[in-house]
């Protein structure tokens, strides 16, 4: 297992609950100690069941989250685009 998987079950782990709070502060945690946090991580490692909306309620919170897209591989061995979200610069003023 990698440092940053065993990283993101430790998140999981620390934070739990299915309700949408945790779910953000999990996407938002793992912004904070990773430097990034991808919508497969989210889904699959994080328990978000839709990524997006937690970081768009993020947003909406004021936390200003940059989206990059790249290719990435799936455990099936299939190439998906997938966003990348980064904080940026912190806060909105």
């Amino acid at each position: 297992m990698t440092a940053r998987i065993e990283a993101l079950a430790a998140i999981l782990r620390t934070t739990p609950g299915n309700d949408c709070a945790a779910q953000r502060n999990r996407m938002l945690a793992a912004m904070e100690q990773l430097g990034s946090v991808t919508s497969y991580e989210g889904s699959r490692l994080l328990d978000c069941y839709d990524p997006r909306a937690r970081i768009h309620e993020l947003r909406q919170a004021g936390r200003n989250i940059k989206t990059v897209m790249r290719d990435e591989q799936t455990e099936s061995g299939v190439l998906h685009r997938v966003g990348v979200y980064l904080l940026d610069g912190g806060n909105h003023a």
